[in-house]
Order: C-alpha cells, then structure tokens, then sequence
C-alpha cells in the first residue's frame, strides 16, 4: 500500500509541479506527518522532491526531473487514458484515478490533445447518484468476493428477493447489468442494475466460479434457440433509417419492406415492437401479432 501511495505521489507531483501536504494526506486518507516521512523515503531513494513552507509553499519535485515515457507510445497512452476517463463515469475507483494521474502526468500536450478529442460518456441522463453508488458498490463486491442481496423487479412486476455471487459488471448497449450466480436459482443470471432494489454487500464470502467471458454467456442465454422467435414484420419505408438501425439493415428487404429477423420472446419483445406505433406490423407468426393487438387494444381503453 506505502509502495503504490509514493509511486501515486511522484506521479502526481511530476504533473502538478507543486502540491499541498494536506492534499496529499486528504487524498490517501493519512496524516500530514505521513506524508513528509513518505517525502524523506522518496528522497532516500533518489526522487528529488523538497518541500517549502509558507503561503505559496508545497511539495514539489526539482526542476527538469522526469521518467520514462517509452513503456507506451503515444497512441497507446492516449487510448488507455479514454478508456479509464469513459469508466470513472459509472462509477468510483480511487485505483483507476491513480492509473489516470500517472498516465496524464507522463503524456506531452500531444497527447493530452488527442486524450480530449474524445469523451465517452457512459452515465444516464440527469442526476445518476444512486445508479453510480451501485456500480461501485458492486465492483467492491466483486472485488472480495462477497455476496449481494437486493430485491429484484422483473418485466412483469413480480419482485423476489436474491442474494447473488457477483461475477462481472457488464454494459450491453446502453445498459448496465451484473452477472453472477443466483443462489435462489442455482445457476448464472444476468440482472439489470436498474431494477435492484436495496442494493446491499452482505458479509457472505464466495468462491468465484470458473466462467469465460470470451464466450459471452449472455449472449448465448439470449439467442437460445429455446426463447426465440422468427418474425416477419412490414413497415413504413418512411422509417427505414430507423428499422435499420433498430434490426440491422441485414435483416431488412427494401423492396418488399419487410424485416426477417429471430428475437427472444419476452415481454421486452412485446413492448419493443409497439415502440414503432403504427409503422410496424407483424406478419408471423400469428399469436405474436395478436399478442401485440391485445396490448394495443389495452392501451386504447387505458386511454379512453
């Protein structure tokens, strides 16, 4: 911990030029006596720094100190410093922070250029507080290994309670999900974030069981053959930008305007569809079309 706490502090005083002591004791949470005993072990160990009291005092390194910048080209920093930087707006990591201080404090204004020509915004509209508190809640979980428990609402509003073995955070498309072992359901589920309910990390340890991610074992749970179905849909050529970039234009036939596509079956695919209003309508198979007039019909005499 000491070790990784000086390498962060060199790091930070070689982008900043000159820091406060009690900045540095607030950001590592220790005292401001730690941290000039951290500054006499850097100094004892070649680091130039010095430090100077009084008004415009600080902490700072000996001019014209550097470090090798030749472990990343300059892509590479530029690339890894996006990639935190898109990361650290779904959730807290005090680790990746430091990652970034270093990687910024060791890039030229070059670099630092290309860094802001993109920004990958991966946090939902309007105040995202509580969804950004469960994010990290669950990566420390993760972390150690501890169970979660949480309620859990699905599409049809049934709530039941889980206690979980998170593996792995995921976003698929724009949405967050944890994936984990259900002890309730004695397999892996995959669980939207949005629809837990009293998010907790319980005290439970757990033995993280063997799973390849490569795979994508989501996935393959979404496309069994099991769950889906082959729909035959018309639509309006007036949204055919839309119903391409909702389906794949590989699925879509400009000249009859229709769409063949194989979707999971769920209440998700019953409110997807009616999503296009009376732009779409399907053709196969027949109890899915009557699925989707009951539901339209329910929301006509909701309206009434």
């Amino acid at each position: 911990m000491k070790l990784e706490r000086l390498l962060t502090m060199t790091m930070i005083l070689i982008n900043r030029k000159k820091v406060k002591a009690q900045e540095l004791a607030d950001l590592f949470n220790v005292s401001v006596r730690t941290i000039y005993r951290d500054i006499e072990t850097l100094s004892c160990a070649g680091v130039p720094v010095m430090s100077q009291q009084g008004v415009n005092g600080g902490i700072s390194l000996i001019d014209g100190y550097r470090v090798d910048k030749q472990v990343l080209t300059k892509e590479e920093l530029a690339s890894l410093s996006i990639a935190i930087k898109s990361a650290l707006t779904t959730y807290e990591d005090s680790h990746a922070e430091a990652v970034l201080e270093k990687l910024t404090s060791v890039a030229d204004e070059k670099v630092k250029q290309s860094i802001d020509q993109l920004f990958i915004d991966l946090s939902p509209w309007g105040p995202n507080v509580i969804f950004k508190d469960q994010i990290t809640l669950l990566k420390k979980a993760i972390e150690h290994a501890h169970c979660v428990s949480f309620s859990y609402s699905t599409t049809h509003g049934r709530i039941t309670n889980r206690l979980l073995e998170p593996h792995t955070l995921v976003q698929k498309g724009k949405v967050w999900y944890v994936y984990g072992y259900c002890t309730w359901r004695e397999d892996f589920r995959f669980f939207k974030i949005s629809r837990m309910k009293n998010l907790k990390e319980e005290m439970t340890a757990f033995q993280r069981k063997e799973i390849n991610l490569s795979e994508l074992p989501w996935d393959k749970k979404w496309h069994d053959p099991q769950n889906v179905v082959n729909l035959t849909l018309s639509f309006d050529a007036a949204i055919t930008t839309l119903v391409e970039e909702s389906f794949g234009a590989e699925h879509v036939d400009h000249e009859s305007s229709t769409i063949n596509i194989a979707l999971p079956e769920d209440e998700w695919l019953y409110g997807f569809l009616l999503s296009f209003g009376h732009r779409v309508k399907v053709l196969k198979p027949p109890h899915i079309s009557e699925i989707v007039q009951k539901r339209a019909q329910e929301i006509v005499q909701l309206y009434k």
